[in-house]
């Protein structure tokens, strides 16, 4: 059983910035890509960004220029390094990884980023 385990939510004013980890508990090679995404109540989960095995990253325009993701392999861990927070990136942020073929995907439990003054 895959387990993804997200930290660093929290409250952060406007400007201000968070990072954002998540843990596998497996080798995450074994991931097609892994990512981030958000949650808004009665709203549809929206991709804030992804990186592939290889490297390749993808944004959300929303997010472009002012989150980064990264990845560490030797400590199956994925982060979203997030600056210049505004309130509308309030939301619930869930871990994701895609495995390679038609499985279902693996989910966080989802961690809570609050922007407010």
């Amino acid at each position: 059983q895959v387990q993804l385990v997200e930290s660093g939510g929290g409250l952060v004013q406007p400007g201000g910035s968070l990072r954002l980890s998540c843990a596998a508990s497996i080798n995450i090679l074994r991931f097609k890509s892994m990512g981030w995404y958000r949650q808004l109540p009665r709203k549809e989960r929206e991709l804030v960004a992804t990186i592939s095995s290889g490297g390749t990253r993808n944004f959300a325009d929303s997010v472009q220029g002012r989150f980064t993701i990264s990845r560490d392999n030797a400590k199956n861990t994925v982060s979203l390094q997030m600056n210049s927070l505004k309130p509308e990136d309030t939301a619930v942020y869930y871990c994701n990884a895609a495995p390679w073929g038609s499985n279902p995907n693996y989910w966080g439990q989802g961690t809570q980023v609050t922007v407010s003054s």
